[in-house]
């Protein structure tokens, strides 16, 4: 991984945890908050914020808002439960798995559906999944949103299961950024893919679509990226909240209607974060594959954490009751 990338993920979160009054923002001039997201296409409402200085619009005047990247959800969401970051966009996943586990946190809105790909590597010997049966995948993290969306559908449509449970596929675990690396040396047979990564394994012609979003298990219904905050924020400063959301809900408009000049920021941001550089062809097939939207669909949520939990992700049959707030939405 270039030496950028390993410098942002190792670096120190240093936020101020923001948790005024229950009526008042952040009132006095050189407040803080820190805003979450990660290098995928998923979370091109994130660049767009930072890139457009949008939450610093809907905040109040003289507040300093400060950004974090991240490589995967189990990171994100400790930073948000330990008050480091103050809300940000994370998978679905993440912050179910979390929240059942007693986590004290809100989606307070969607950041976009669709971009999972399933991909397998030139050289695999693998024409369909049921040819996953003895071959290694490669997801962010186990249990993950492209994890669980994956290992529903092979036990669901085909009987495969990972090594996790005793099954047929090796499991292992890596960054998306990586996986076209990991194709090319052959360490990997099948990856699990947010966008632009796919399209990108695509380009570099390591890998083949083995199967694309509208056949993944939830892919075009499921949040791809949902915006989360604590219950802490949520309860003793909704002002804040409504301001980040507000912040959010522009950043989405804003890539509605813009998509061209939404996309050369999202080439520009992740060059940035991840030291590479992604060509309009790749962001273009990438866009193709994704629905930039603020709603959330709590039935989607709950079907999702109940796979999670036929796959053995989660101990208990969950309940999601009080996971979502569509109140900033209104």
């Amino acid at each position: 991984m270039k030496k950028l990338w390993l410098l942002l993920v190792l670096l120190p979160l240093t936020v101020l945890a923001a948790c005024g009054s229950s009526t008042g923002g952040a009132e006095e001039s050189g407040d803080q908050i820190t805003i979450g997201y990660f290098p995928n296409i998923n979370h091109v409402a994130g660049m767009v914020a930072e890139e457009k200085d949008l939450y610093t619009e809907t905040l109040p005047d003289g507040t300093n808002v400060k950004y974090q990247y991240f490589p995967d959800g189990s990171s994100f969401m400790t930073a948000i439960e330990t008050g480091e970051i103050q809300g940000g966009l994370v998978g679905p996943g993440p912050a179910m798995n979390h929240f059942t586990s007693g986590a004290e946190v809100n989606i307070v809105a969607a950041g976009s559906t669709g971009g999972t790909v399933i991909m397998a590597r030139n050289g695999a010997d693998i024409s369909s999944p049921e040819d996953m049966a003895g071959k290694t995948f490669i997801s962010p993290r186990v249990g993950c949103t492209h994890d669980v969306q994956f290992e529903t559908l092979m036990k669901q449509e085909y009987g495969i299961t990972s090594d996790r449970v005793d099954g047929e596929m090796k499991h292992v675990t890596g960054k998306p950024a990586t996986y076209a690396s990991l194709f090319e040396a052959g360490k990997v047979d099948v990856a699990t893919v947010p966008e632009p990564w796919a399209s990108s394994i695509e380009a570099e012609g390591n890998g083949t679509v083995l199967i694309d979003t509208p056949e993944v298990a939830y892919g075009e219904t499921l949040p791809a990226a949902v915006f989360v905050t604590s219950k802490d924020l949520v309860e003793n400063n909704s002002e804040m909240v409504q301001n980040i959301v507000d912040a959010h809900k522009k950043a989405t408009e804003f890539i509605q209607e813009n998509p061209e000049e939404s996309k050369e920021i999202a080439i520009k941001k992740i060059k940035e974060i991840t030291d590479q550089e992604l060509s309009k062809e790749v962001i273009d097939n990438a866009w193709n594959r994704i629905d930039f939207t603020y709603e959330v669909d709590e039935k989607h949520l709950q079907d999702f954490a109940n796979s999670s939990y036929d796959l053995g992700f989660l101990e208990e049959k969950p309940d999601l009751t009080g996971l979502v707030d569509l109140s900033f939405l209104n």
